[in-house]
């Protein structure tokens, strides 16, 4: 849904919930629409007796959580372990300015101290 939501910048339920695949029942989308607007993830505004909601938390500082949360989840905290899945599962796809980008920003990183 937050992904709908951060492509579109603002969505009706009806319209995520076309914009799902194999979406659950609508009733199910509006109830997880008001657990993310309790949790201060999303918020909405009336238009044309509609509820349009919208992200509160910005894309960047939301994919740095999801992120974090992943590797807490099931890399035990290691980005050396996510990232060898991540090579491992799409390494193929990269192409040689991929690993030349990805290789930058590992030495950045070491000269960074991170």
């Amino acid at each position: 849904m937050l992904d709908i939501l951060y492509r579109c910048g603002q969505a009706t339920a009806a319209e995520i919930h076309a914009g799902m695949q194999d979406p659950p029942s609508y009733s199910a989308v509006r109830a997880l629409l008001r657990v993310l607007e309790e949790k201060g993830h999303i918020r909405h505004r009336e238009k044309n007796l509609r509820y349009v909601y919208l992200p509160v938390v910005p894309r960047e500082k939301a994919s740095r959580s999801a992120v974090a949360h992943l590797l807490d989840t099931f890399f035990d905290g290691s980005a050396e372990q996510a990232v060898a899945t991540l090579l491992d599962v799409s390494g193929s796809k990269l192409s040689d300015e991929d690993f030349e980008r990805l290789s930058a920003l590992i030495e950045k990183a070491r000269k960074e101290g991170r």
